[in-house]
């Protein structure tokens, strides 16, 4: 590849932070690197530094990349790229040393600690990179939770609390000075802090911060200040993690993203909780298919030839029960995460599908298309609900085409199956949190709603109820018809505009389907209890009745019409949900 050769394919790249990949003409990594602004760093390949820089590039024939949310994801993806790829022009440690991670072993009464050998069996969390603010933030929780920290060996052999007791950062179960339900519950909540709940442990931290000041204690106001910027900054890392709370050795994260008759599935790959690998993969879709068909064609044609990891993560349910079926023989787990780090893999790999070639000013092309100013900032909505239970609604944010999470909101919504009542309270809650100044964004510059006409006239009416004043439009699904007060728009299929318009509405899908799966996995723990009812039978139960509430109002018959349920384990979820 020549000198002008690297910087047009520079000026394809996006100004995100990433990884690229310089590749010869039969796919082998010649190096590596990582970058806060991608298209700016493979640009200045076009002046190579040195020689050995200046031969790689002669070598390559083409340039791979990743889009990352922050340097730090760019940084540990690097480096796990390296080690698995071993590219000649990269300097390699030889001794292979890894990040530091956080493990809660494999115990009846589980110890935390910071290691780089986890345990055979051990929930695990990380990689990190600063073990000095691991160090702190598992400290701060063992304060807070009092998890233990010793030995199993020395956990076996107490006959009284040991000093950590004393020092109060470890509640003695040793010894029976909390029973081993409650210590359990203290670990759910560390587990909890660790797949994304800040507040498990922020909360009490800034508790006893204010407490401290007011009490006018300084010095332990300063130190819990300390643990709460530790705590603050090890979630703001944004570390590609995946826990191995289930076990799981491999997982795959998918993400998919379609434009016309063209979608890209995004594939991340972690081992051992570290993220190693990803790739994307370009199909063919017919006009009209949505990512539940992409995800199906995806997972069944990809996976018939290779070896299967031990859970795959989606962006959505393909609803597809003969692949879910397919895959339960094969061992493999298929789930949609509602939050917390899984959560965050999969918008990082729909992230990296929605990244394309080319470069166009798609934000100026649908200004001109709506006769509108320049819509830098887009916010759009959507409802999502299970037969009028579980009802929640998403705000999602795109500056200059591109999402920007920091921007996104969500709201549980009054329990009702009217989805044009539910947009407009959405939509009401937006403006009069604008109008009275009590949201941080600024406005918006356009309102895209997932809906038709009917729920832009919701939208409509709850704008002029609070004398809000900015354009809204409809972007329906079937027809992918772009609806506003004056006209219907029906653009090419190819039309850049329309992408952008769809990549906002299918992100607001996205992030409220998250929301109501969320909800409505916390309140199936109550059919957990239940004999006879396993995982798919209670996905099944869920599906058909919408939440814990739909099936405990059942009626027998109604449930015996689930498969999986017979007329004694129908008795018996009635007997133990009322």
């Amino acid at each position: 590849m020549d000198t002008d050769g690297v910087r047009t394919r520079a000026g394809d790249l996006p100004r995100e932070p990433g990884i690229y990949q310089f590749e010869d003409g039969e796919g082998r990594v010649l190096y590596v690197g990582k970058a806060v602004d991608l298209r700016d760093r493979v640009r200045s390949y076009g002046d190579p530094r040195s020689q050995r820089i200046r031969k790689m590039v002669g070598r390559a024939d083409r340039i791979d990349f990743a889009v990352t949310d922050t340097e730090t994801q760019a940084l540990l993806l690097e480096a796990n790229l390296i080690k698995r790829h071993r590219p000649p022009y990269n300097v390699r440690l030889k001794d292979d040393k890894s990040y530091p991670l956080v493990q809660l072993t494999d115990h009846a009464v589980p110890r935390i600690e910071v290691t780089r050998d986890p345990e055979d069996g051990a929930t695990v969390y990380g990689p990190f990179t600063d073990k000095g603010r691991v160090e702190t933030v598992v400290k701060a929780l063992r304060e807070t939770y009092g998890l233990r920290g010793c030995s199993d060996h020395k956990y076996s052999n107490r006959d009284r609390p040991c000093l950590d007791y004393e020092m109060g950062i470890c509640t003695a179960p040793c010894t029976g000075e909390i029973s081993e339900a409650d210590y359990a519950a203290d670990v759910t909540s560390v587990e909890r802090f660790f797949e994304g709940e800040i507040g498990v442990l922020a909360d009490p931290l800034r508790r006893g911060m204010d407490a401290a000041a007011e009490d006018q204690e300084f010095e332990r106001a300063a130190n819990l200040r300390d643990k709460l910027d530790a705590v603050e900054a090890l979630h703001g890392e944004g570390d590609t993690a995946v826990s191995d709370a289930r076990g799981a050795a491999s997982t795959d994260v998918l993400g998919a993203a379609v434009e016309g008759n063209r979608a890209v599935v995004a594939r991340l790959h972690a081992e051992g909780g570290k993220l190693v690998e990803r790739e994307r993969h370009t199909l063919d879709a017919p006009e009209g298919e949505g990512a539940e068909g992409v995800y199906r064609a995806f997972i069944a044609q990809y996976y018939a030839e290779r070896e299967f990891p031990d859970e795959i993560l989606c962006a959505e349910d393909p609803a597809d029960p003969d692949i879910e079926a397919w895959l339960e023989r094969e061992g493999v787990t298929l789930r949609v995460p509602g939050a917390g780090r899984e959560a965050t893999l999969v918008d990082l790999a729909l992230k990296n599908a929605r990244q394309r070639g080319g470069v166009s000013d798609e934000v100026g092309a649908l200004a001109d298309a709506l006769g509108i100013d320049r819509p830098n900032r887009i916010e759009g909505f959507d409802v999502s609900h299970a037969q009028g239970r579980s009802v929640v609604g998403s705000n999602v944010l795109a500056v200059d085409g591109s999402p920007d999470k920091s921007g996104y909101r969500r709201k549980k919504l009054t329990e009702r199956n009217d989805d044009y009542a539910n947009m407009r309270e959405l939509i009401r809650w937006r403006a009069l949190r604008a109008v009275e100044g009590r949201d941080d964004r600024p406005d918006p510059d356009l309102l895209l709603i997932d809906g038709g006409e009917g729920q832009l006239g919701a939208a409509q009416d709850a704008l002029a109820e609070t004398g809000w004043n900015v354009p809204v439009v409809a972007l329906a699904k079937d027809e992918e018809l772009v609806i506003t007060s004056e006209r219907v728009y029906d653009w090419a299929d190819d039309a850049s505009h329309l992408h952008l318009l769809q990549r906002v509405r299918d992100e607001a899908h996205r992030f409220a389907v998250q929301y109501h799966q969320t909800l409505r996995d916390e309140i199936s723990t109550a059919l957990d209890e239940v004999p006879g009812v396993g995982p798919a039978t209670r996905k099944r139960l869920l599906r058909r009745f919408g939440s814990v509430d739909g099936v405990r109002e059942a009626s027998a018959d109604e449930l015996t019409a689930v498969d999986g349920i017979g007329k004694q384990t129908a008795e018996t979820l009635r007997t133990r949900l009322r």
